[in-house]
């Protein structure tokens, strides 16, 4: 969808990428929380599982992290290849210094999609 929206409207802010972010977050941890084995609860005194909190917070987490260090690993990719480009002496070209976002949010939008498909 974020991939779509950039090339209809030939810009991207990162509004697409926070759209991604969201969506996919709460993909991956659909999908751990469906991956994760099945625990008996233990109940305390008051009747509460203290436990659910904890595994419940540990996925939102590792989801959290999956998806903002896919944006992370776009975004140093891309400012790695910039760097690069200027490190053996070339100009960097206009086009890609202007579509950073474009770039970033495409490359991201395509980890994440890869990522969730796979992912168990």
């Amino acid at each position: 969808m974020g991939t779509e929206w950039i090339v209809i409207k030939r810009s991207a802010e990162w509004k697409p990428s926070q759209f991604l972010a969201f969506i996919f977050v709460y993909r991956i941890f659909e999908k751990l929380k469906a991956s994760e084995p099945q625990v008996s609860p233990t109940y305390t005194e008051e009747g509460e599982d203290d436990g659910r909190g904890l595994r419940m917070g540990k996925r939102l987490l590792r989801s959290r992290v999956l998806v903002f260090g896919s944006i992370a690993i776009s975004s140093v990719g891309f400012t790695f290849i910039l760097n690069l480009i200027k490190y053996f002496g070339q100009y960097i070209p206009v086009f890609l210094y202007n579509n950073q976002e474009m770039f970033v949010t495409a490359s991201t939008a395509v980890m994440l999609y890869i990522m969730a498909s796979v992912y168990r």
